[in-house]
């Protein structure tokens, strides 16, 4: 009888695809002057995979699947749409899109970007869903702090607690 892979290591190598297509997709924004952070958490509780600003100051969000089942399986994804304003899923080539042109995922508020662990293309470029002054300068302000905080904690580990307000 053959067994199935321990849930770790199935969990690892789709974590690996996904990190592949985060690479890949980050390269492709940096040569458009985009920049992103990985795992950024949002102030409704969940947290983006890809979440950066591009050279006008607008909010980018890209949600990365690396399996159908997980795919056809997210229903969370409408909210990360109030934070952002534009909004992609990424994939890695190997993966079937035709779902996603359902109306059920969107497609007129949604690009697609297929990625592998060097490069990535967009296939459906994402509309713009311009979010509220007040709101997209909130979000960079949360963008800007993340950041910063993962860039000096990286260099000094040891001075991630500092600074923080008891209570």
């Amino acid at each position: 009888m053959v067994e199935s892979p321990a849930p770790t290591l199935v969990a690892a190598q789709f974590d690996r695809r996904a990190q592949a297509v985060a690479r890949g997709i980050c390269r492709l924004f940096a040569r458009n002057d985009i920049w992103a952070l990985a795992e950024m958490p949002l102030r409704n509780g969940r947290r983006a995979d890809l979440m950066g600003i591009d050279a006008r100051g607008h909010v980018v969000i890209v949600e990365i699947k690396t399996a159908r089942g997980d795919l056809l399986g997210d229903g969370k994804w409408p909210d990360y749409l109030d934070f952002c304003d534009r909004f992609y899923w990424g994939l890695p080539p190997e993966l079937d899109r035709a779902c996603l042109e359902g109306a059920e995922f969107r497609p007129d508020c949604c690009g697609v970007i297929v990625a592998d662990e060097y490069d990535a293309e967009i296939v459906r470029p994402a509309p713009s869903q311009p979010l509220a002054a007040a709101r997209r300068k909130a979000e960079i302000e949360r963008l800007a702090r993340a950041g910063l905080r993962r860039l000096v904690t990286g260099a000094d580990p040891e001075c991630s607690g500092w600074g923080r307000v008891a209570g």
